[in-house]
Protein backbone atom coordinates (compact mmCIF):
# COMPACT_ATOMS: atom_id res chain seq x y z
CA UNK A 1 0.00 0.00 0.00
CA UNK A 2 1.49 3.29 -0.92
CA UNK A 3 1.59 6.22 1.52
CA UNK A 4 -0.73 8.31 -0.70
CA UNK A 5 -3.43 4.93 -0.02
CA UNK A 6 -2.80 4.99 3.41
CA UNK A 7 -3.07 8.04 4.15
CA UNK A 8 -6.87 7.90 2.31
CA UNK A 9 -7.53 5.32 5.15
CA UNK A 10 -6.40 7.41 7.90
CA UNK A 11 -8.97 10.05 6.52
CA UNK A 12 -11.95 7.55 5.93
CA UNK A 13 -11.52 6.52 9.56
CA UNK A 14 -11.46 10.14 10.70
CA UNK A 15 -14.51 10.88 8.76
CA UNK A 16 -15.93 7.61 10.49
CA UNK A 17 -14.93 9.02 13.85
CA UNK A 18 -16.75 12.44 13.61
CA UNK A 19 -19.84 10.32 12.76
CA UNK A 20 -22.55 9.91 15.09
CA UNK A 21 -25.76 7.34 15.51
CA UNK A 22 -28.71 6.48 17.89
CA UNK A 23 -26.02 5.29 19.93
CA UNK A 24 -23.13 7.87 19.48
CA UNK A 25 -24.56 11.30 20.20
CA UNK A 26 -21.14 12.91 20.00
CA UNK A 27 -17.93 13.19 17.94
CA UNK A 28 -15.23 10.82 18.76
CA UNK A 29 -13.03 14.45 18.19
CA UNK A 30 -9.60 13.00 19.86
CA UNK A 31 -9.56 9.82 17.73
CA UNK A 32 -10.58 11.75 14.27
CA UNK A 33 -7.55 14.21 15.33
CA UNK A 34 -5.26 11.29 15.79
CA UNK A 35 -6.12 9.68 12.42
CA UNK A 36 -6.02 13.23 10.91
CA UNK A 37 -2.65 13.65 11.87
CA UNK A 38 -1.64 10.27 10.65
CA UNK A 39 -2.53 10.96 7.55
CA UNK A 40 -0.90 13.99 7.32
CA UNK A 41 2.26 12.68 8.19
CA UNK A 42 1.82 9.67 5.04
CA UNK A 43 1.40 12.25 2.57
CA UNK A 44 4.04 14.23 4.08
CA UNK A 45 6.22 11.26 3.05
CA UNK A 46 4.30 10.96 -0.18
CA UNK A 47 5.40 14.81 -0.67
CA UNK A 48 1.64 15.54 -1.27
CA UNK A 49 2.13 18.92 0.63
CA UNK A 50 -1.52 20.38 0.02
CA UNK A 51 -3.20 16.89 1.41
CA UNK A 52 -1.04 17.36 4.29
CA UNK A 53 -1.63 20.95 5.18
CA UNK A 54 -5.77 20.17 4.68
CA UNK A 55 -5.27 16.95 7.22
CA UNK A 56 -3.26 19.04 9.93
CA UNK A 57 -5.64 22.03 9.18
CA UNK A 58 -8.43 19.36 10.41
CA UNK A 59 -6.71 17.83 13.18
CA UNK A 60 -6.20 21.21 14.41
CA UNK A 61 -9.76 22.31 14.54
CA UNK A 62 -10.62 18.56 15.99
CA UNK A 63 -7.80 19.67 18.93
CA UNK A 64 -9.73 22.73 19.33
CA UNK A 65 -13.48 20.76 19.66
CA UNK A 66 -11.57 18.81 22.41
CA UNK A 67 -10.02 21.89 23.86
CA UNK A 68 -6.47 20.32 23.61
CA UNK A 69 -5.15 24.02 22.98
CA UNK A 70 -1.52 22.80 23.09
CA UNK A 71 -1.91 19.97 19.97
CA UNK A 72 -4.45 22.05 17.91
CA UNK A 73 -1.10 24.52 18.49
CA UNK A 74 1.28 21.89 17.13
CA UNK A 75 -0.58 21.11 14.02
CA UNK A 76 -0.85 24.29 13.21
CA UNK A 77 2.83 25.05 13.88
CA UNK A 78 3.60 21.85 11.53
CA UNK A 79 1.01 23.26 8.54
CA UNK A 80 3.32 26.80 8.66
CA UNK A 81 6.38 24.35 7.81
CA UNK A 82 4.11 22.70 4.84
CA UNK A 83 3.92 25.85 3.86
CA UNK A 84 7.36 26.70 3.19
CA UNK A 85 7.99 22.96 1.78
CA UNK A 86 5.10 24.07 -0.64
CA UNK A 87 6.90 27.98 -1.36
CA UNK A 88 3.47 29.21 -0.33
CA UNK A 89 4.07 31.72 2.36
CA UNK A 90 1.32 33.90 1.96
CA UNK A 91 -0.93 32.25 4.73
CA UNK A 92 1.54 31.29 6.64
CA UNK A 93 2.00 34.71 8.98
CA UNK A 94 -1.73 34.11 9.96
CA UNK A 95 -1.20 30.53 10.75
CA UNK A 96 1.70 31.68 12.95
CA UNK A 97 -0.32 34.40 14.80
CA UNK A 98 -3.24 31.69 15.20
CA UNK A 99 -0.93 29.11 16.71
CA UNK A 100 1.03 31.55 18.87
CA UNK A 101 -2.86 32.36 20.51
CA UNK A 102 -3.19 28.75 20.87
CA UNK A 103 -0.15 28.19 23.09
CA UNK A 104 -0.71 31.05 24.75
CA UNK A 105 -4.12 29.94 25.82
CA UNK A 106 -2.37 26.31 26.73
CA UNK A 107 0.14 28.66 29.19
CA UNK A 108 2.85 28.09 26.99
CA UNK A 109 3.86 31.79 25.72
CA UNK A 110 7.40 30.86 25.00
CA UNK A 111 6.37 28.58 22.72
CA UNK A 112 3.77 30.77 20.96
CA UNK A 113 7.17 33.20 20.65
CA UNK A 114 9.32 30.45 19.04
CA UNK A 115 6.65 29.99 16.12
CA UNK A 116 6.60 33.58 15.58
CA UNK A 117 10.24 33.64 15.29
CA UNK A 118 10.50 30.88 13.09
CA UNK A 119 7.53 32.58 10.66
CA UNK A 120 9.39 35.47 10.44
CA UNK A 121 12.64 33.79 9.57
CA UNK A 122 10.69 31.97 6.87
CA UNK A 123 8.80 35.49 5.31
CA UNK A 124 11.52 37.72 6.18
CA UNK A 125 12.64 38.20 2.39
CA UNK A 126 9.73 38.55 0.90
CA UNK A 127 7.34 40.06 3.24
CA UNK A 128 9.34 41.87 5.58
CA UNK A 129 6.17 44.27 7.06
CA UNK A 130 4.07 40.65 7.85
CA UNK A 131 7.87 39.58 9.70
CA UNK A 132 8.47 42.97 11.59
CA UNK A 133 4.52 42.60 13.28
CA UNK A 134 5.72 38.61 13.95
CA UNK A 135 8.96 39.87 15.69
CA UNK A 136 7.04 42.77 17.62
CA UNK A 137 4.27 40.28 18.79
CA UNK A 138 7.13 38.00 20.06
CA UNK A 139 9.65 40.47 21.91
CA UNK A 140 6.10 41.78 23.33
CA UNK A 141 5.39 38.18 24.96
CA UNK A 142 8.50 37.46 26.39
CA UNK A 143 8.78 40.94 27.49
CA UNK A 144 5.36 40.43 29.67
CA UNK A 145 6.86 36.85 31.05
CA UNK A 146 9.74 39.09 32.36
CA UNK A 147 12.69 37.41 29.70
CA UNK A 148 14.39 40.82 28.67
CA UNK A 149 17.47 39.03 27.63
CA UNK A 150 15.14 36.81 24.74
CA UNK A 151 12.74 40.10 23.93
CA UNK A 152 15.92 41.87 23.46
CA UNK A 153 17.03 39.23 20.76
CA UNK A 154 13.33 39.66 18.82
CA UNK A 155 14.03 43.78 18.88
CA UNK A 156 17.10 43.45 17.55
CA UNK A 157 15.66 41.75 14.59
CA UNK A 158 12.99 44.07 14.19
CA UNK A 159 15.52 46.96 14.43
CA UNK A 160 17.56 45.47 11.67
CA UNK A 161 14.75 44.88 9.28
CA UNK A 162 13.43 48.37 10.24
CA UNK A 163 17.09 49.44 8.84
CA UNK A 164 17.19 47.40 5.70
CA UNK A 165 13.59 49.11 5.04
CA UNK A 166 14.89 52.62 5.56
CA UNK A 167 11.91 53.24 8.39
CA UNK A 168 15.22 55.33 10.24
CA UNK A 169 12.75 56.83 12.82
CA UNK A 170 10.61 53.55 13.63
CA UNK A 171 14.31 51.86 14.18
CA UNK A 172 15.37 54.57 16.38
CA UNK A 173 12.83 53.73 18.76
CA UNK A 174 13.13 49.90 18.11
CA UNK A 175 17.07 50.86 19.24
CA UNK A 176 16.05 52.52 22.39
CA UNK A 177 13.90 49.51 23.32
CA UNK A 178 16.64 47.22 22.54
CA UNK A 179 19.20 49.37 25.41
CA UNK A 180 16.77 49.38 27.84
CA UNK A 181 15.96 45.69 27.60
CA UNK A 182 19.81 45.66 27.36
CA UNK A 183 19.97 47.69 30.59
CA UNK A 184 17.80 45.61 32.74
CA UNK A 185 20.01 42.47 32.51
CA UNK A 186 22.95 45.12 33.15
CA UNK A 187 25.09 43.99 29.88
CA UNK A 188 27.10 46.85 29.10
CA UNK A 189 28.78 45.69 25.87
CA UNK A 190 25.54 45.06 24.08
CA UNK A 191 24.67 48.74 25.16
CA UNK A 192 27.70 50.42 23.87
CA UNK A 193 26.84 48.75 20.67
CA UNK A 194 23.80 49.55 20.06
CA UNK A 195 24.87 53.34 20.61
CA UNK A 196 27.20 53.03 17.84
CA UNK A 197 24.24 52.08 15.89
CA UNK A 198 21.73 54.38 17.33
CA UNK A 199 24.41 57.01 16.21
CA UNK A 200 24.63 56.18 12.98
CA UNK A 201 20.72 55.67 12.76
CA UNK A 202 20.29 59.06 13.63
CA UNK A 203 22.93 60.74 11.53
CA UNK A 204 21.07 58.68 8.34
CA UNK A 205 18.12 60.56 9.68
CA UNK A 206 20.08 63.94 9.22
CA UNK A 207 19.35 64.27 13.15
CA UNK A 208 23.10 65.33 13.87
CA UNK A 209 21.87 67.06 17.44
CA UNK A 210 19.98 63.23 18.33
CA UNK A 211 22.92 61.68 17.36
CA UNK A 212 25.29 63.73 20.08
CA UNK A 213 21.95 63.71 22.55
CA UNK A 214 22.72 59.64 21.95
CA UNK A 215 26.35 59.75 22.27
CA UNK A 216 25.96 61.93 25.79
CA UNK A 217 23.28 59.55 26.94
CA UNK A 218 25.08 56.05 26.62
CA UNK A 219 28.36 56.68 25.78
CA UNK A 220 29.64 55.78 28.69
CA UNK A 221 28.57 51.94 28.22
CA UNK A 222 30.88 52.34 25.16
CA UNK A 223 34.33 50.97 25.24
CA UNK A 224 37.44 52.67 24.27
CA UNK A 225 37.57 52.08 20.23
CA UNK A 226 33.52 52.92 20.33
CA UNK A 227 34.29 56.28 21.91
CA UNK A 228 37.04 57.09 19.54
CA UNK A 229 35.14 56.30 16.62
CA UNK A 230 32.06 58.34 17.80
CA UNK A 231 33.89 61.34 18.85
CA UNK A 232 35.68 61.05 15.62
CA UNK A 233 32.58 61.05 13.45
CA UNK A 234 30.51 63.55 15.22
CA UNK A 235 33.38 65.92 15.45
CA UNK A 236 33.83 65.84 11.47
CA UNK A 237 29.87 66.28 10.95
CA UNK A 238 30.58 69.15 13.50
CA UNK A 239 33.14 70.81 11.44
CA UNK A 240 31.91 69.33 8.27
CA UNK A 241 34.54 67.81 7.10
CA UNK A 242 34.05 65.05 4.81
CA UNK A 243 37.36 63.30 4.27
CA UNK A 244 37.43 62.58 8.27
CA UNK A 245 33.51 61.47 8.05
CA UNK A 246 34.41 58.62 5.56
CA UNK A 247 37.35 57.43 7.69
CA UNK A 248 35.44 57.42 10.71
CA UNK A 249 32.53 55.42 8.90
CA UNK A 250 35.51 53.07 7.48
CA UNK A 251 36.77 52.27 10.52
CA UNK A 252 37.06 48.35 11.30
CA UNK A 253 34.52 48.47 13.71
CA UNK A 254 31.96 49.67 12.28
CA UNK A 255 32.62 47.69 9.28
CA UNK A 256 32.56 44.47 11.48
CA UNK A 257 29.13 45.29 12.85
CA UNK A 258 26.04 43.37 12.12
CA UNK A 259 25.63 43.57 8.12
CA UNK A 260 22.78 45.35 8.23
CA UNK A 261 24.19 48.37 10.01
CA UNK A 262 27.54 47.83 7.86
CA UNK A 263 25.47 48.92 5.11
CA UNK A 264 23.85 51.70 6.36
CA UNK A 265 27.56 53.29 7.21
CA UNK A 266 28.55 53.06 3.79
CA UNK A 267 24.88 55.52 2.58
CA UNK A 268 25.08 57.68 5.23
CA UNK A 269 25.41 61.27 3.24
CA UNK A 270 28.76 63.28 4.51
CA UNK A 271 28.84 66.66 5.68
CA UNK A 272 29.77 68.49 2.73
CA UNK A 273 26.11 66.49 0.53
CA UNK A 274 24.28 67.71 3.18
CA UNK A 275 25.45 71.60 3.64
CA UNK A 276 27.64 72.25 0.61
CA UNK A 277 26.05 75.19 -2.16
CA UNK A 278 26.07 73.75 -5.86
CA UNK A 279 28.83 76.06 -7.62
CA UNK A 280 26.86 78.58 -10.18
CA UNK A 281 26.60 77.72 -14.16
CA UNK A 282 24.57 76.34 -17.00
CA UNK A 283 23.52 73.18 -16.80
CA UNK A 284 24.13 71.52 -19.92
CA UNK A 285 21.40 70.10 -22.20
CA UNK A 286 19.15 72.72 -20.12
CA UNK A 287 15.59 73.89 -21.10
CA UNK A 288 15.25 77.32 -22.59
CA UNK A 289 13.79 80.12 -20.70
CA UNK A 290 10.62 80.37 -19.98
CA UNK A 291 9.12 83.65 -21.88
CA UNK A 292 5.11 84.45 -21.35
CA UNK A 293 3.66 85.30 -24.62
CA UNK A 294 2.39 88.61 -22.98
CA UNK A 295 5.80 89.93 -22.36
CA UNK A 296 6.07 91.17 -25.44
CA UNK A 297 2.44 93.51 -25.09
CA UNK A 298 3.82 94.55 -21.92
CA UNK A 299 7.00 96.08 -23.23
CA UNK A 300 5.12 98.02 -25.54
CA UNK A 301 2.52 99.13 -23.32
CA UNK A 302 5.25 100.15 -21.22
CA UNK A 303 7.20 101.92 -23.86
CA UNK A 304 3.70 104.21 -24.89
CA UNK A 305 3.13 104.82 -21.90
CA UNK A 306 6.41 106.59 -21.17
CA UNK A 307 6.86 108.32 -24.38
CA UNK A 308 3.44 109.90 -23.38
CA UNK A 309 4.84 110.57 -20.44
CA UNK A 310 7.66 112.51 -22.13
CA UNK A 311 5.56 114.34 -24.51
CA UNK A 312 3.27 115.68 -21.75
CA UNK A 313 6.13 117.04 -19.44
CA UNK A 314 8.06 118.67 -22.83
CA UNK A 315 4.63 120.39 -23.37
CA UNK A 316 4.41 121.06 -19.41
CA UNK A 317 8.10 122.50 -20.05
CA UNK A 318 7.09 124.52 -23.06
CA UNK A 319 3.73 126.09 -21.46
CA UNK A 320 5.65 127.29 -18.56
CA UNK A 321 8.72 128.98 -20.53
CA UNK A 322 5.85 130.53 -22.74
CA UNK A 323 4.40 132.17 -19.17
CA UNK A 324 7.74 133.14 -17.83
CA UNK A 325 8.27 134.78 -21.11
CA UNK A 326 4.75 136.50 -20.64
CA UNK A 327 5.64 137.46 -17.56
CA UNK A 328 8.86 139.15 -18.33
CA UNK A 329 7.66 141.12 -21.51
CA UNK A 330 4.84 142.83 -18.80
CA UNK A 331 7.21 143.60 -15.97
CA UNK A 332 9.42 145.79 -18.98
CA UNK A 333 6.55 147.34 -20.13
CA UNK A 334 5.48 148.14 -16.43
CA UNK A 335 9.48 149.27 -16.02
CA UNK A 336 8.95 151.34 -19.22
CA UNK A 337 6.25 152.93 -18.21
CA UNK A 338 7.14 153.80 -14.77
CA UNK A 339 10.34 155.59 -16.36
CA UNK A 340 8.25 157.64 -18.79
CA UNK A 341 5.96 158.65 -16.39
CA UNK A 342 9.18 160.17 -13.75
CA UNK A 343 10.38 161.78 -16.83
CA UNK A 344 7.01 164.31 -17.31
CA UNK A 345 6.84 164.78 -13.72
CA UNK A 346 10.96 165.88 -13.99
CA UNK A 347 9.64 167.67 -16.96
CA UNK A 348 6.64 169.60 -15.51
CA UNK A 349 8.80 170.45 -12.36
CA UNK A 350 11.07 172.36 -14.29
CA UNK A 351 8.66 174.24 -15.85
CA UNK A 352 7.39 175.35 -13.11
CA UNK A 353 10.76 176.36 -11.72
Amino acid sequence: MSKIEEGNAHIRQAEKSLKTSLLKWRPDFEVAADEYTSAATCFKIAKSYQQCKECLMKAADCYKENRSWFHAAKSIEHAVLICKEMGNLAEAPKLAHSACSLYQMHGSPDAGAAVLDKAGKMIEATQPQEALELFKRAANIVMAEDSPRQAAEYMSKVARLLVKLQMYDEAADAIRREIGMHQQIDHAPSVGRLTVALVLVQLARADQVAAEKAFKEWGNYCEAPEVNTLEMLLQAYDNEDADAARAALNNPFIKHMDVEYAKLARSIPLPQQQYAIPPPGVRANAAESYTSPNASKLVEETTSEVQNMSIKESKDTTTTSSEDTIEKEEAQAASSKNKGNEEEDDEEYEGLC
